[in-house]
């Protein structure tokens, strides 16, 4: 299947990189399309067409929230060689707004003012943030990607790498309980109000379920996969939903970070069947962080990261592994039974058959053995193969140079709420090796992203407006915008894990969270 990029995705989902030069370049501070001069003679005319003809002339697209310009508005649009900065400054009349300049977008947002009058209802609801670690019970090992939520809401967290948690409750949710899930593991309940404080450890204990050989023997995997395909609708709702989620990607080169981005998105989640619409996403807040610093040549920027979290929904948009019509490429067995929140679930190994020349997947997949959904998947390209999908993944290649994907593996997981399930976990993990001709240097790239669902909302769910929009299939570290003060405020995000963190701070990079 051919991208609009003209670059061929697999059978199943890719990732595109974009492998470039890196030139030196001057870093003084430079004007941007804000400092430029312009003439304008509309008159009175609406705001949504004073911003777009400020778009046609410039070439520069704008990106807000919706809620922040009304664009129904009359305003007088008459200029003579005026900055650009002073001529949105009029027609918008707002002093709360700022505007800064990402590739070819022009970001309208609200500046952050701490303001000393809050109301009371604001006074009345305060935050509280538990942190700490998810481990083993025996062998006191953290537990990576284990899955956090309160019990009777849709407010949850991850555990990162090193098995370390942060989840923001506000006091208003305090009476709920923390709910701590771990393939393989029994389930943990927990008051909040006893999991107040922070480095609060929790120990897991393994469940080790004795089953009959006969049992497992006698089930056919691909019977299971059908009755897991066939209770979609059941498990995951047929309405659409608002999940909120916390997301990250970066690349970095041996074990130097070259860029790192971070955002809190929400997604329009469409419902799981009898919908044609597609998944929205739009960017909460963001920031971003580029090593400047770069003594080699080659760089790498990986697109589509958004965009292939969404796709990797594979309940949404089914697993090429879990097809009635990709089965007969593949070769499939059950090889054991686990405990998962409590209740068990067939572990279903697959692999393509030797006869099949295209690079495919081989994992596991976990499928409950009451309900049939799906919380758990792992899989990867095979690796035998992957060297055949090199134009799958790299587009633009640097002239000189030689990439190939080397590891492309990735991890999707599902939390039940109030009896239905949701996207939790989406996790991509991809290395590359790249070498330039006549040489023997080789660099490797390590290429992640990953997005984790924090909150999940039933009530009045609606599209968003396409301005909106997050620009899914861009490279989305040239998307966003900076750092600034108390930046995530009570959204939650992710903790960054020990390497990532020495990598950020050998980039120099100042951020408030990040600081222990």
């Amino acid at each position: 299947m051919f991208t609009p990029n003209g670059f061929i995705l697999p059978k199943s989902h890719a990732i595109a990189l974009f492998f470039i030069l890196l030139l030196p370049q001057k870093t003084d501070c430079q004007t941007t399309i804000l400092d430029s001069l312009f003439t304008f003679r509309a008159g009175i005319i609406k705001r949504g067409e004073a911003l777009d003809i400020i778009a046609g002339r410039t070439g520069y697209n704008f990106t807000y929230d919706s809620r922040l310009v009304d664009r129904e508005k009359k305003t007088v649009m008459n200029f003579h060689d005026t900055r650009l900065k002073s001529i949105l400054d009029t027609i918008l009349q707002n002093d709360s707004l700022v505007f800064s300049v990402i590739d070819k977008y022009i970001i309208i947002s609200r500046a952050e003012i701490a303001s000393a009058s809050t109301t009371d209802s604001q006074r009345a609801i305060t935050f509280n943030y538990l942190t700490g670690t998810i481990v083993d019970d025996e062998s006191r090992e953290p537990l990576a990607y284990a899955t956090l939520g309160l019990k009777n809401n849709g407010k949850g967290t991850i555990t990162n790498n090193n098995g370390e948690f942060g989840l923001k409750v506000s006091s208003d949710l305090l009476n709920d309980t923390l709910s701590v899930s771990y393939l393989g593991y029994i389930r943990r309940e927990i008051p909040l109000r006893q999991a107040l404080g922070n480095n609060f450890t929790i120990s897991m204990k393994r469940e080790f379920i004795s089953i009959p050989e006969i049992i497992i023997r006698n089930q056919i995997p691909q019977e299971i996969i059908s009755r897991a395909i066939k209770a979609i609708s059941l498990n995951y709702g047929n309405t659409p939903a608002y999940l909120t989620g916390f997301y990250r990607e970066g690349v970095l080169n041996k074990h130097e970070l070259q860029n790192y981005s971070e955002a809190i998105l929400q997604i329009y989640k469409s419902a799981y069947s009898g919908s044609l619409f597609y998944d929205q996403v739009k960017v909460l807040k963001s920031r971003k962080t580029e090593n400047t610093d770069q003594r080699d040549t080659l760089t790498v920027r990986f697109k589509a990261g958004l965009n292939t979290c969404l796709e990797l929904d594979g309940v949404r948009n089914t697993f090429d592994f879990l097809k009635r019509e990709s089965m007969a490429d593949y070769s499939y067995r059950i090889t054991d039974i686990v405990t998962y929140d409590d209740e068990m679930a067939y572990a279903i190994d697959f692999e393509q058959r030797k006869e099949v020349d295209l690079p495919l997947y081989r994992g596991t997949v976990y499928i409950n053995t009451l309900d049939y959904s799906i919380p758990y998947a792992e899989f990867e390209l095979n690796p035998e193969l992957i060297h055949k999908m090199k134009d799958s993944f790299v587009a633009n290649g640097s002239r000189g140079f030689t990439t190939l994907p080397l590891s492309v593996k990735y991890s999707v997981s599902y939390r039940k709420v109030n009896g239905r399930y949701f996207l939790s976990h989406v996790r991509g993990d991809l290395v590359f090796s790249s070498s330039q001709k006549k040489r023997l240097f080789k660099s490797q790239f390590t290429v992640f992203f990953e997005l984790a669902v924090t909150e999940t909302d039933l009530l009045n769910v609606s599209r968003f407006e396409k301005e909106e929009l997050a620009p899914v299939h861009s490279i989305f570290s040239k998307t966003i915008t900076n750092y600034d003060p108390l930046f995530w405020g009570s959204m939650d995000f992710i903790r960054p894990e020990d390497n990532l963190l020495q990598a950020l701070k050998n980039m120099k990079v100042k951020l408030q969270e990040f600081s222990k």
